[in-house]
């Protein structure tokens, strides 16, 4: 009987002869494609292909002193991860980006002290490359941790106290709060309240910044209220507004969970949306499209978001100069506002 014989893996050496390039070529490709034509970029893709050629990971750590993936980091609650739509979007949105790179996702959550401690161990013992750095608060202890052991970092949302350290990718928030605050004067309300995100958050001061901007003379501080980014606080909040201010006439939300607790408030007290009380949010990460009345909201744009983040944090990593986007905000009109 013949004997089988296992079939060969394929080498980077196979890659280089089928697509008639040097190995080093390939080795580049595989390494992120630096200097390296698209001529010859596009014959290394169409030889992995074909060969069926699949790079050995821990080989490429060993080379490279790497590990070949990457953290994201949420440093909210658990429940949060869970209710609140925004956070499922960008880790989709990041897995997808760095799939295209090969190279792994893996899923923290750091909302209590011992949390952090045991993450930040984690981290900086070597076992991610970088760190995508999710609803950070303002100067967060772990942060200063990351810098200090030299983790590239990149934050979704301008990381206060770290604006000189860290680079980000963030929606417009201050212009995407003065615009659906215009939006809800335009539509002719005159007591237009407020509930921010917490005020340590980037979400949280400059969203009130561009309600602010909007109002000018007009802002009054009793039509404030702070929430926690929480459907319950965003509920909560306004319930209080409700009974501080009865002849409010429309309010802007800082988020759409919120949004979605607030239009809870507004009905408990047997007003009407939009007759009544006419309710803008902020995000549009799915949920706004469900509720009743559907939520007029800003959208950020959560998948490009995400990719940037990606895209800037290999740059760190590679060595460059951390860096900042800032990506328009769009107002979509729906029935409650």
């Amino acid at each position: 009987m013949e004997a089988r014989t296992a079939r060969k893996r394929p080498t980077i050496r196979d890659v280089a002869a089928a697509a008639g390039v040097s190995r080093g070529t390939v080795s580049r490709v595989i390494n992120g494609g630096h200097w390296v034509s698209p001529e010859a970029l596009t014959a290394v893709q169409e030889a992995i292909r074909t060969t069926g050629y699949s790079m050995n990971q821990h080989a490429r750590s060993l080379a490279t002193g790497r590990s070949n993936s990457i953290a994201f980091l949420l440093t909210e609650p658990q429940h949060l991860l869970f209710e609140d739509p925004t956070f499922s979007i960008l880790l989709r949105g990041a897995a997808e980006a760095l799939g295209q790179r090969e190279m792994p996702l893996l899923l923290m959550v750091a909302g209590t002290t011992e949390e952090r401690r045991r993450i930040t161990d984690y981290i900086t013992a070597g076992h991610v490359d970088g760190v995508l750095l999710i609803s950070s608060h303002r100067d967060n202890p772990m942060v200063k941790s990351l810098l200090r052991a030299e983790i590239p970092v990149i934050a979704c949302g301008v990381p206060i106290g770290y604006e000189d350290s860290v680079g980000y990718v963030s929606a417009d928030d201050v212009g995407g709060a003065r615009k659906m605050t215009q939006h809800l004067l335009d539509s002719g309300r005159t007591k237009i309240a407020t509930v921010t995100g917490p005020l340590d958050t980037p979400g949280g001061t400059m969203r009130l910044a561009g309600y602010k901007e909007a109002l000018g003379d007009r802002f009054d501080e009793s039509l404030v209220r702070h929430g926690d980014y929480s459907r319950e606080g965003g509920r909560a909040a306004m319930a209080e507004l409700l009974e501080a201010r009865p002849d409010l006439d429309a309010v802007f939300v800082a988020s759409d969970l919120m949004a979605a607790g607030a239009m809870t408030a507004v009905k408990d007290s047997g007003r009407s949306i939009p007759g009544d009380v006419a309710v803008g949010g902020f995000d549009d990460s799915g949920l706004a499209a469900t509720l009743d009345p559907p939520l007029t909201t800003m959208r950020q744009p959560f998948e490009r978001i995400s990719s940037e983040m990606v895209r800037l944090l290999l740059e760190v990593v590679e060595g460059q100069e951390p860096a900042a986007v800032t990506l328009p905000a769009t107002l979509v009109r729906r029935e409650s506002a």
